[in-house]
């Protein structure tokens, strides 16, 4: 069978799906409205389907005994996208922002929490997020003098390392890379393929810098200047926050941080991270410090918006394949925007 065949077969699969879960969703909310109806319940129509379809909300709830609050970097880190149904499934599995920023605020409120563990498995991701995220925690140990500790899986690169070093510990994994200080800009110039196509991009600007960057126009000297002003500032702000999070001295932290990625071992040897060991051992470190019972509660954040719906979204884009058309624009898009990134590409 050819390999369209099999993609209108799949294409028919979904819609079917998609028809039948259409069908299920209008029960339901006939259902609930019906309900509502009888009962003369108090909730409104609109957090009904809120119920349904999703919110952009975020709600925390903590455990009422000791715990430890969990932090799962994982995935690229950068802002939520915007809008209520998720199109990826459950949150669980990738850096949730909005939901980090406020699980630190809440634990900062909660008596029972005694610590936060961060668990890193990422390749780092946008400046501003990094660093936002940094300094709510750093704000978190001001405030409760709790200590925070980060446990390294595969990866934990560049804006995730960096996150890191709100951290009194770091144990990492015996084959971590880790590392990749540095800062990076993407651009995509295709302003060859526009000439091969006979396309000219005209921007009409305020200034000879305002289209800078454009993936239609050649940078200049000056263009490059600026940028790479920029980048100099972000990696001078990096090298900081390792210096006074690693406590090494900033001309040391300068010779380590050209962007190359470390072993678990030559991560160690450099002081950029504490101990090679397990998740346990770490654990068992936390229980010892925190004078914590084996059977303490971690406590995971974890998302309040996972429903049906968001799941069956998140199932169909999973199995759509990808023209290659939309890869090339998932490449320009994501690879060659132009925001400044601590990112191990």
């Amino acid at each position: 069978m050819k390999k369209k065949q099999w993609i209108g077969i799949v294409v028919a699969g979904v819609v079917f799906i998609a028809v039948c879960a259409t069908g299920i969703l209008s029960n339901v909310v006939q259902s609930k409205l019906t309900e509502k109806a009888d009962t003369k319940s108090k909730t409104s129509t609109s957090e009904m389907l809120s119920s349904i379809w999703g919110s952009s909300e975020e709600n925390v709830t903590l455990p009422e005994e000791d715990f430890v609050g969990v932090l799962n970097i994982v995935g690229t880190i950068q802002a939520n996208s915007s809008g209520n149904i998720s199109l990826s499934g459950s949150d669980d599995d990738q850096y949730n922002h909005n939901l980090y920023m406020k699980y630190v605020d809440e634990l900062e409120k909660s008596k029972n929490n005694k610590a936060i563990l961060l668990y890193v498995n990422s390749p780092g991701g946008t400046v501003y997020e990094s660093d936002e995220l940094y300094l709510k925690l750093m704000e978190y140990k001001e405030k409760t003098k709790r200590p925070v500790y980060a446990y390294f899986g595969s990866q934990a690169c560049s804006g995730a390392y960096y996150i890191s070093m709100a951290a009194d510990k770091i144990y990492t994994n015996r084959n971590t890379w880790t590392g990749s200080i540095g800062v990076i800009v993407s651009l995509t110039n295709y302003k060859k393929l526009y000439d091969k196509l006979g396309i000219k991009e005209i921007d009409i600007t305020s200034g000879k810098n305002k289209s800078m960057g454009s993936g239609g126009l050649d940078l200049t000297d000056e263009q490059y200047d600026i940028l790479q002003s920029l980048v100099d500032e972000a990696y001078d702000q990096f090298a900081g926050i390792v210096s006074e999070g690693r406590g090494i001295d900033i001309a040391t932290v300068k010779k380590i941080a050209d962007g190359r990625i470390y072993s678990a071992k030559q991560a160690k040897e450099k002081k950029l991270v504490d101990e090679i060991g397990t998740e346990d051992e770490l654990k068992t470190l936390i229980q010892k410090e925190n004078k914590l019972s084996d059977d303490v509660v971690y406590d995971t954040a974890k998302s309040s918006g996972s429903n049906f719906l968001s799941n069956l979204m998140g199932s169909v884009q999973k199995i759509m394949p990808k023209s290659d058309s939309e890869l090339a624009v998932d490449i320009i898009e994501n690879k060659g925007k132009g925001v400044l990134m601590y990112y191990a590409d």
